[in-house]
């Protein structure tokens, strides 16, 4: 495994990030295909074993459950709490009725009780916010999150896909107010989406912040024929609305079989080993619910790509819709 400071923090991670997603009670929430405690665990385990140190999670991921899975696992697997960095995000909605949902301090404030609580432990490394909340002042929010890192019950504060002068917007109340900044962005990219790289990407650049990009696979198709189907694509509603929308991405998926192919390693391997190469990037994550999925993202790490190979790979593209946070 390799490790990397997260941007410009002193923050550890292991360059390969596993999110879990995937992991949690199907009957709660909005994924029916992710496993439950007994399939999930050994995955755990085998991201330990690979050395992976960084777990991303989400409050509204199985409606907690996706937290209480991974804080178990994290216990009873001995796992000592510093050797491990546990992200988790807010803003989504936890229960009906007024206030539960959004980036509101009243919000805020009960969701990281709520997620330390599931998650078992003191402290959140990294607090993310779930998107951007239009109906919250953004001062309101970056106030109550500075305030849960004094607590102590936050170390490090992270963000995901928004417009790039919403980040900017966000960075700048919290510098002029001498409150904690975003140290990471969780944002859309891989070969099949790259609309990051115009503004989002040279901004973090900029910022020093970490880049930790969620579906590096493109929802996993761009590890199997463009054709293919699997159980989680038949009930995936906000996966459809990502990809098949621009006639290049069955293209790219093809040529990222044809380097896969010449290289003798899974597609997976290829298109993750294109993603870490960029040097914003600090770590994917990466979802894993079968063995071989872990064992090919760690994988892309010892990948690296030729000048015709990132070429092939890249080529092909053309400007796409701006998806997942609009």
């Amino acid at each position: 495994m390799q490790y990397t400071r997260l941007g410009t923090t002193g923050l550890e991670v292991s360059r390969i990030c596993l999110g879990c997603m995937s992991y949690g009670e199907p009957s709660q929430g909005t994924h029916p295909w992710s496993l439950d405690e007994q399939a999930s665990r050994p995955f755990f385990a085998q991201a330990l074993d690979a050395g992976i140190n960084f777990f991303d999670t989400a409050n509204v991921y199985s409606l907690g459950s996706s937290e209480e899975y991974l804080g178990r696992a994290l216990t009873e697997l001995g796992v000592p709490r510093d050797e491990v960095v546990i992200a988790t995000k807010v803003r989504g909605r936890m229960r009906p009725g007024p206030n539960g949902e959004g980036l509101s301090r009243v919000a805020i404030m009960t969701a990281v009780d709520d997620s330390l609580r599931r998650l078992g432990t003191d402290y959140i490394d990294l607090y993310q916010i779930h998107r951007w909340d239009h109906r919250t002042p953004i001062a309101e929010t970056m106030e109550a999150l500075n305030d849960v890192v004094r607590a102590g019950k936050v170390r490090y504060l992270g963000a995901s896909s928004m417009w790039a002068w919403q980040f900017a917007t966000a960075q700048h109340v919290a510098d002029t107010n001498g409150w904690s900044r975003f140290v990471s962005m969780q944002n859309h990219y891989n070969l099949l989406n790259r609309e990051e790289e115009r503004e989002m990407l040279p901004l973090c650049a900029d910022q020093g912040v970490g880049v930790i990009p969620w579906s590096p696979l493109a929802r996993g198709h761009l590890t199997r024929p463009w054709a293919s189907t699997t159980d989680r694509t038949a009930t995936d509603d906000f996966g459809r609305t990502l990809y098949g929308t621009v006639d290049c991405d069955a293209e790219i998926v093809e040529r990222v079989a044809q380097v896969a192919s010449n290289r003798g390693v899974p597609m997976a391997t290829i298109a993750l080993a294109w993603v870490l190469q960029h040097p914003q990037v600090s770590a994917p994550i990466i979802g894993a619910t079968k063995p071989h999925h872990i064992a090919d993202a760690v994988a892309a790490l010892d990948i690296e790509l030729s000048d015709d190979e990132v070429t092939l790979l890249t080529e092909a593209y053309m400007p796409h819709p701006v998806v997942g946070f609009i």
